[in-house]
């Protein structure tokens, strides 16, 4: 079993890949076959496995989240009463809701198993700069 704790700086919103720090923990593992399991320490933000050759997709996905639900200060979002973190925070529960915290992903012959085009993002639903923490346990 291991274990370990990484810190992601964001500076807004959008998807920070962090795959190759997570194939390093890997590979120094020592392990040639488990589970990884990755769980952000937040509620505001999430995790994704998502394209990582073609920035268009961030971007696209990023934009989509947006559209899909905006700041608390937008008229469609009067409804919202958690406003006392700012017009972004309330939201940003919400996207974090829609996408996951946690992620599973097997390991084989010392490796992730991930597509070919697959990369590990944290994706930031607040405005500002933030410190992040993702919790890696390979079993």
């Amino acid at each position: 079993m291991s274990l370990t704790r990484l810190s992601i700086n964001t500076t807004g919103p959008g998807l920070y890949e962090f795959t190759e720090k997570v194939a390093a923990f890997v590979r120094d593992s020592g392990t040639d076959e488990g589970l990884l399991t990755l769980f952000v320490r937040h509620t505001s933000c999430s995790l994704l496995i998502q394209e990582n050759a073609d920035p268009d997709v961030r971007r696209d996905l990023d934009m989509f989240f947006r559209r899909l639900v905006p700041p608390s200060d937008d008229q469609s979002m009067r409804w919202i009463s958690h406003t006392t973190e700012g017009p972004d925070d309330m939201p940003a529960h919400i996207k974090a809701a829609l996408t996951q915290t946690s992620i599973g992903i097997p390991v084989a012959g010392g490796r992730m198993m991930l597509g070919t085009w697959q990369g590990i993002y944290l994706f930031e639903h607040r405005d500002r700069a933030h410190r992040r923490e993702v919790v890696l346990h390979l079993a």
